[in-house]
């Protein structure tokens, strides 16, 4: 199990339901959680696979489709 963090623009709830679709169809996630306290507005993804290189483009992907900045942290 690997964690991966990201800093992103998100602002609120709403900013997090736009999001929800592209994170729920990236296959080798088992959860996310974004936290709307943090300065950073970090993502962190919880995930199994085998190619983290790989989520990480996805979950990248996904974010900046849905129109948020999004960078890897760790």
């Amino acid at each position: 199990m690997r964690t991966l963090r990201f800093k992103t623009n998100l602002k609120c709830a709403g900013c997090m339901h736009a999001i929800k679709p592209y994170m729920d169809e990236i296959e080798g996630i088992q959860s996310w959680d974004v936290d709307l306290n943090s300065p950073n507005k970090i993502v962190e993804v919880v995930t199994a696979s085998a190619d983290p290189e790989e989520i990480r483009k996805a979950i990248e992907r996904g974010i900046s489709e849905a129109g948020y900045t999004v960078e890897l942290m760790n």
